[in-house]
């Protein structure tokens, strides 16, 4: 089932508008997937690991981290972009159906209110290090690694960028 309006215009869904989504879609026998993060420099880790993603069911929700988890979680300076133009980026991918902004560190609250079949994670995870791993259980589903190995990094890239525009080195 192709992303909703909303979606696919790059707007990401509020939670209760996606859980009634992910319910109606549900009832209709989809296999409904979710993967997460903070994709704040979209690079071809981020793309690879969303179309393995979604190879795992019929529709990908992606979560989407606030601004304020992202800061949080990498420290100041981060977001690069701010969650609408992140959104409007990954809406824009053919393998994603929805994307839903959330505030937490974890996508514990997603799950729990998405209830998807799969919760999908990058190869930097384990299926035992997955920090949402219980809520998945606890909602009935399953966790997967998706993805190519780990060896792209949003951090990587700035670092790369700053290198060779000379900023690491005061100029």
């Amino acid at each position: 089932m192709p992303g909703s309006a909303a979606s696919r215009r790059g707007e990401p869904l509020n939670l209760e508008d996606a859980a009634a989504v992910a319910e109606r879609l549900r009832a209709r026998g989809r296999r409904i997937i979710l993967a997460n993060g903070c994709f704040d420099l979209l690079h071809v880790g981020h793309v690879r690991y969303l179309t393995a993603a979604r190879r795992l069911g019929d529709v990908l929700f992606v979560g989407l981290n606030s601004d304020a988890s992202v800061e949080r979680l990498k420290g100041a300076g981060r977001p690069l972009m701010p969650a609408g133009e992140r959104a409007e980026i990954l809406a824009a991918l053919r393998c994603v159906d929805h994307v839903v902004v959330f505030d937490e560190e974890t996508a514990d609250g997603l799950v729990s209110r998405l209830r998807p079949d799969v919760h999908a994670k990058g190869t930097d995870y384990t299926e035992r290090t997955v920090p949402e791993r219980g809520s998945v259980r606890a909602a009935g589903g399953s966790v997967a690694i998706a993805g190519d190995p780990k060896d792209h990094s949003t951090r990587d890239v700035i670092s790369r960028i700053l290198v060779r525009f000379g900023k690491q080195n005061g100029r």
